[in-house]
């Protein structure tokens, strides 16, 4: 069963056949929750074809589920049998692909790394943010990153739609690959760097963390740098999304 939420604002499927049959049509899910007593053969499929297409899978109580039903669902009884997707409302790239993209263009790489930010509408806003100052790319995990929603759509004011998006199952590991390849990894951070001191003429990754707990330590550890806004008021920070926007507006004048 298909549901258009009128509440939630997310595109679902309930059921394993629609799930699978969504699967192989090629239509591509943001995560599946899989209910973890599940057994028999399609969830084990459903399991297979997730992994084969990079979909996170979560294993959830039944109680999560039946949540889920009443809170997207018109039909509040649908059976979900153990399995609920949600359908992605973008195409996700290949990091690989936009950095390419970037060179190819003759466009020094600017990149954008999300750690944490769950939350849908700091979310929205800064890909608005990053896609105004010439991000090539947003980088976010496979799991723990805030659903790409209509609610999220609506925030950046159409911006996901024109902006790359990839999501990536290591933050760390994608870390460790752009330093590989010549990416300068600044990490946001109450203590560091001042914005205006920092190198922003090489391809540049810059991680941003939740409002809660900020860039992980595994992330900062892996960082050349960690950057820093400087404030003479007596609030302790900025909003995450506002911070996005503080930077890159260094960025872009800095490369001018």
């Amino acid at each position: 069963m298909l549901s258009n939420s009128t509440r939630g604002n997310s595109f679902c499927v309930f059921g394993r056949k629609p799930i699978l049959d969504a699967m192989r049509e090629g239509k591509r899910f943001d995560k599946i929750l899989l209910l973890k007593t599940a057994t028999g053969d399609e969830p084990k499929l459903i399991h297979q074809i997730a992994r084969e297409q990079e979909v996170p899978v979560q294993l959830v109580p039944k109680e999560k589920l039946e949540g889920i039903v009443r809170k997207y669902s018109k039909h509040k009884e649908a059976n979900h049998q153990g399995v609920i997707g949600f359908l992605s409302m973008i195409e996700y790239q290949k990091l690989e692909d936009v950095i390419h993209q970037a060179l190819e263009k003759g466009e020094n790489p600017l990149l954008l790394i999300l750690d944490g930010i769950t939350d849908v509408g700091n979310f929205g806003a800064i890909a608005r943010s990053a896609e105004c100052f010439g991000v090539h790319g947003l980088v976010i995990p496979a799991t723990g990153a805030a659903q790409i929603n209509a609610e999220a759509m609506k925030t950046s004011a159409g911006a996901l739609g024109n902006i790359h998006v990839c999501r990536e199952k290591s933050l760390a590991m994608t870390v460790k690959f752009l330093k590989a390849n010549g990416f300068r990894v600044y990490a946001a951070h109450m203590k560091g760097t001042n914005i205006a001191r920092a190198d922003w003429q090489l391809p540049v990754a810059i991680i941003m963390g939740s409002e809660g707990d900020g860039v992980s330590g595994e992330l900062r550890k892996l960082s050349d740098e960690t950057i820093t806004i400087p404030m003479s008021g007596q609030t302790e920070s900025l909003n995450v999304s506002v911070s996005t926007g503080v930077i890159l507006y260094e960025v872009i004048k800095s490369r001018g």
